[in-house]
């Protein structure tokens, strides 16, 4: 009998790759102050982590922007 031949998978560096790729688009700044606020209210301390560094994100200009 022959062996099977293995499976190839991507590894993690070409699942970096294809993700950087393709464009990432963060939603307005004002919906995730919104998320903010509700994850404050909620004491969701990883859900206000969460949103406050998407707002820094979102409102960074992008490198080489300036």
């Amino acid at each position: 009998m022959s062996r099977p031949r293995p499976v190839r998978r991507p590894t993690e560096q070409a699942a970096i790759r294809a993700a950087c790729r393709s464009p990432r688009c963060l939603p307005p700044v004002p919906a995730l102050m919104a998320a903010l606020l509700v994850a404050n209210e909620r004491a969701d301390r990883e859900g206000v982590q969460l949103a406050a560094r998407r707002v820094v994100r979102a409102s960074e200009p992008e490198v080489g922007e300036q």
